[in-house]
């Protein structure tokens, strides 16, 4: 290190005052001056100390100036940590609230379910009654059916009877009206008779039999009713074209006898060009036989 100007001058300066005060010999001069270049290194040596003493400092000012962004930075964090916290406290708050509401609203519908249960118990009450209401009243229904049944078996046996004793009229009367009216004389006798069909079923006939007209062989199939319907009718209507097609008469009469025949029955049947009878023509003809 070089001693500066300013040094050297005042080292100087006060060498010259030394001499002034004192005779200095050639070994005072030699011992001077080898005290002012160990005085000099020292300088250099504090020079050297305080640079790097300097430098020191700078280091320890870099330290501190990250130290304190450190700070700040720790800071920062440390806001945004109780920000944080603040907002985590208010969100604490609001669930409590909400647990405070949840619990009053699990409260309501504890009380509620409790209603419900109660409600649930009067309605399987309420079933039970009804359930054994439902079985007396199938037992009075069954008990109905049964009367029903007798009752039914009592009628359509009432009805039999009727219908059977009017085809049995029929077969006496029929013979002597379709003489009256037709000038058909029957051959043998007129009967009830099942006819087998070509697909093997069989098909009922409640007045079938034969007669003659002007050499003609004649096909008459009739039925008796209590009181025909446009229904039984178009049945009627089937079976004359079915058993027309396999007997193959020369011509057929087709008769319906009733007790009762309505207005529009009787037009009905002289559109299908059936012949009918009441029962009272019936009654009529065996009396004039």
């Amino acid at each position: 290190m070089q001693i500066s100007a300013e040094l050297y001058e005042f080292i100087i300066k006060v060498v010259d005052e030394r001499v002034k005060e004192i005779k200095v010999t050639r070994e005072d001069f030699d011992a001077l001056k080898r005290a002012v270049e160990s005085l000099a290194g020292k300088v250099d040596q504090l020079a050297e100390a305080q640079r790097k003493t300097e430098e020191r400092l700078n280091e320890l000012a870099e330290a501190q100036r990250r130290t304190e962004e450190r700070l700040n930075q720790l800071a920062e964090a440390q806001r945004k940590t109780e920000e944080r916290l603040n907002q985590l406290a208010e969100r604490v708050d609001q669930l409590a609230e909400a647990q405070r509401r949840t619990e009053e609203r699990l409260n309501q519908l504890a009380e509620r379910v409790d209603q419900l249960a109660e409600a649930q118990r009067r309605t399987e009450e309420r079933l039970n009654q009804l359930a054994e209401a439902q079985i007396r009243t199938e037992e009075e229904l069954r008990k109905l059916v049964e009367e029903h049944a007798i009752t039914r078996r009592k009628v359509e046996g009432l009805s039999d009877t009727v219908g059977y004793t009017l085809e049995n009229r029929s077969y006496l009367a029929l013979p002597i009206l379709l003489k009256r009216d037709f000038e058909v004389e029957i051959e043998g006798k007129l009967l009830r008779k099942y006819l087998r069909l070509p697909d093997g079923s069989s098909m009922q006939l409640n007045i079938y039999g034969w007669g003659n007209k002007d050499k003609k062989r004649v096909l008459i199939l009739g039925e008796s009713k209590v009181r025909p319907s446009k229904k039984e009718i178009k049945r009627f209507v089937k079976k004359l074209k079915i058993i027309e097609k396999m007997e193959k008469p020369d011509e057929v009469i087709s008769v319906i006898v009733a007790h009762d025949i309505p207005l529009e029955i009787e037009e009905y049947l002289r559109e299908n060009n059936i012949t009918y009878y009441w029962s009272y023509d019936l009654e009529f003809a065996l009396s004039e036989k």
